[in-house]
């Protein structure tokens, strides 16, 4: 979306592990779309575990930047036992529910020797913890970490790779993949009201060919077909499957979108006149340095749904971006901060960064700009998690085509692909491509199948 200075991502935000094995990479080197860094073999050889590797500043509540040894040592904690939580798949006797309980409960073990005894060396270093746990939260598009499921956590792969950018925007790859195709085959602007299965429908005219499908659109538009493939968002889905397919979806396939997860993960860009964080900062982080990963977390959103905001990412290069720091916050704080006006996000931000930085005269931003993605109809959301109660085998359940039985004479009338189908790749860029892609293979393995004679 170009902003008055440049461009900025109102969805996905990086290519997530850009080395070999991530196709989204693949193809943005081979439009060349990237910047010379991504390419380098060094880079595509970095193991992050899907966390971004910025040179960071942290600002504390009280008003000034913390000890970066501090704040090294309560991560690098953070990252052991959320490393270990990802050992538990296939295990009968789960020591927690969620990885949210199972990280207070060994962080809880290990209060005793948190900051060498020091009693505010360990309230500093539980306020990061705390901080640690609401950046888990925009990773993983959840409101908490108790909602996430501790068995199947570590199903999810992250590709290596130092995550990367593209310069002219996300959108420039799929502009690039469409430019193949004949004028007129992409609809955009072209809502779906329901999309009718196991039917037998006839063109205007031509009695003889019928289709299974019939896809109505909110204009009153039809379209006829064999196949579709549906990729709408799971957030969709949870919401509007019962009207949305006729005759419903399986049950199997009605649990699957049930009991998955999918929460909201939102950005609050901020644009200014002039910077007033160093050049070499790249990632501004928020501890609030009263809280602790184990009490109980406020609820008045009202009053305090800023705090669980992570932290800034500063715009690479302000040359083409101006000076914009991109801010970002999940779960259901960030679904109210959608609910208010313009003037109050920006009100509020500015509020925060004069905290942060014990500046009370710190400017006001120039402009804001925020993503809404609960509020939009059509996704409700940002991606999906595996949530207590589900397993990677929803994830393959939703992913079934439809009708079930494989010898039905019309097969693969309804395919479903989207980040929420990829079982080891969820909630990314790459695992909504490759289940496409997957999808696509369905329908060519199809139509090369012999005929039975």
């Amino acid at each position: 979306l170009p902003t008055a200075s440049g461009l900025v991502e109102m969805g996905a935000h990086w290519i997530h592990g850009p080395s070999p094995g991530n196709p989204v990479f693949q193809l943005a080197t081979s439009y060349s779309l990237l910047g010379p860094e991504a390419a380098r073999e060094e880079n595509q050889q970095v193991e992050v575990g899907g966390h971004p590797l910025l040179p960071s500043a942290t600002y504390g509540s009280s008003g000034k930047a913390l000890s970066s040894t501090a704040v090294s040592e309560a991560r690098h904690l953070f990252d052991t036992l959320l490393e270990s939580a990802r050992a538990f798949r296939g295990t009968k006797e789960l020591p927690a529910p969620s990885v949210g309980q199972y990280l207070r409960r060994e962080i809880a073990r290990r209060v005793p020797a948190l900051g060498e005894g020091r009693e505010d060396a360990r309230r500093l270093q539980l306020a990061v913890l705390a901080a640690c746990l609401k950046l888990e939260c925009c990773i993983s598009g959840t409101h908490s970490m108790d909602l996430v499921a501790l068995e199947p956590f570590g199903e999810y792969v992250s590709l290596p790779g130092l995550d990367c950018t593209f310069p002219g925007g996300y959108s420039s790859l799929p502009d690039c993949m469409l430019s193949a195709l004949p004028e007129g085959t992409v609809l955009l602007n072209k809502a779906v009201r329901t999309i009718q299965w196991k039917g037998s429908f006839h063109e205007e005219g031509d009695e003889a060919r019928d289709f299974p499908v019939r896809v109505e659109c909110e204009d009153g538009d039809a379209f006829l077909a064999d196949h579709v493939i549906v990729t709408v968002p799971l957030g969709f889905l949870k919401e509007c499957h019962q009207d949305f397919f006729q005759p419903p979806l399986p049950q199997r396939k009605v649990e699957a979108i049930r009991r998955l997860g999918f929460g909201t993960n939102n950005k609050i860009f901020l644009e200014f006149e002039k910077p007033f964080w160093d050049p070499q900062q790249q990632l501004l982080e928020v501890v609030w340095e009263d809280e602790s990963p184990l009490e109980e977390p406020r609820t008045n959103l009202e009053a305090s749904w800023f705090k669980k905001l992570i932290g800034f990412v500063v715009l690479q290069p302000p040359e083409q971006h101006g000076h914009v720091l991109c801010g970002f916050i999940a779960g259901k704080e960030s679904e109210y901060m959608e609910t208010l006006s313009d003037e109050e996000v920006l009100g509020t931000m500015t509020r925060l960064l004069r905290t942060l930085t014990g500046n009370p005269h710190l400017p006001t931003p120039r402009s804001v700009l925020r993503s809404r993605w609960h509020s939009a109809p059509y996704t409700r959301g940002s991606y999906s998690y595996v949530a207590v109660g589900s397993s990677g085998d929803d994830i393959d359940a939703l992913a079934q085509p439809l009708p079930e039985d494989p010898e039905d004479p019309r097969p693969l009338q309804l395919l479903f692909a989207g980040e929420a189908t990829h079982r080891t790749f969820y909630s990314t860029t790459h695992g909504a491509l490759l289940s496409g892609w997957r999808e696509a293979e369905r329908l060519n393995q199809l139509f090369q199948a012999p005929s039975p004679a």
